[in-house]
């Protein structure tokens, strides 16, 4: 947006109408004759209608003056950025209890890990200038991809996540340790892990509090989500011909552990029942967990009254040059 430095200048544009109106006045020819009716057979020619060409240039090198006297100016805003970046670990679980389909998209019933793995694609979408990371576990904990800042590659690398591609089990204990140990490095003023699951701790070698208590020393908070309906959940199987059937099964979730996981480490508990609860869960995160920004801005001008001059001059030299020679008047 162009601004002007000094508006009050632009009042001299009053001196254009007087200009012409001077001009207009003084259309009366210096030699004065008796009659002109011999003379309204001549055909005007482009000389006639040219020479109003001086009153042009004259108005407009004024104005151009008066523009520049103004100081148009164009402002451009840089900001600074400054960024604390969050570094967070998605700790998923994908053993075999995460095929229920208790989980409902549209119309449509999916596993835990599909309905997960949407939800978390949306929150890593985002979030902005924080490094994730990913780590998967069933009887063991897998790193699926360290922490960083390119979001897409990160999306494709949830994506390969699949039931069946480590040993059954819910190593709740050595996840935690593992996601930890990929944040003891980080100099992130916030570091968070969210852990996801829905079932009990029965693999691997460390206690989940324990490992909970080791993250707690290295400033880490661990945000817990028990996922799963309360009660019977609907588990895929084969039947004798290979059919895709269903049967109800219970499966159990150790929210005291879940708890005391977050309470060590100042996090806090959810309960993801269905979709929407999930959704919910992972949004109320992502407004706690935000990334500070501090912003300074720059105002750089740029000025045109350079270039307003420059026309002016050119302006005037022609309206001297065409005043002496083409269109010079007899005094």
């Amino acid at each position: 947006m162009i601004e002007f430095r000094d508006p009050w200048f632009l009042l001299f544009l009053l001196i254009v109408p007087v200009l012409i109106f001077r001009y207009l006045r003084n259309q009366r020819g210096t030699v004065r004759f008796s009659s002109i009716n011999n003379l309204k057979d001549i055909k005007s020619t482009w000389s006639l209608w040219a020479r109003h060409v001086l009153i042009f240039l004259q108005c407009f090198t004024v104005i151009l003056l008066v523009f520049a006297l103004a100081r148009p100016q164009k402002g451009r805003t840089e900001t600074r950025i400054t960024t604390e970046g969050i570094d967070i670990v998605l700790a998923v679980d994908i053993s075999g209890s995460m095929l229920a389909e208790d989980f409902q998209i549209g119309n449509k019933h999916y596993n835990r890990l599909y309905a997960v793995k949407e939800v978390v694609r949306d929150f890593i979408k985002g979030r902005q200038n924080d490094r994730i990371g990913i780590v998967t576990f069933a009887k063991r904990p897998y790193t699926l991809c360290p922490l960083t800042l390119d979001y897409g590659w990160l999306i494709q690398q949830l994506d390969r996540a699949e039931i069946g591609m480590i040993e059954d089990g819910t190593a709740i204990g050595s996840a935690v340790a593992i996601s930890t140990n990929r944040l003891r490095a980080s100099d992130a003023k916030s570091k968070i892990i969210i852990l996801l699951t829905d079932g009990r701790n029965n693999a691997g070698r460390v206690d989940p509090v324990t490992a909970a208590e080791a993250a707690s020393a290295l400033n880490i908070k661990i945000y817990t989500i028990g996922a799963g309906t309360k009660g019977l959940a609907p588990f895929p199987s084969r039947d004798f011909f290979g059919n895709k059937v269903y049967r109800q099964v219970k499966i159990e979730i150790d929210e005291d552990s879940l708890r005391m996981i977050a309470d060590k480490t100042s996090g806090k508990y959810f309960r993801a029942t269905d979709t929407e609860s999930l959704r919910n869960i992972y949004e109320e995160i992502d407004e706690m967990e935000k990334t500070e920004i501090e912003t300074t801005e720059y105002l750089d001008y740029r000025e045109f009254y350079p270039h307003l001059i420059f026309g002016a001059i050119i302006s005037f030299v022609l309206f001297i040059i065409l005043s002496n020679t083409v269109f010079r008047r007899l005094p």
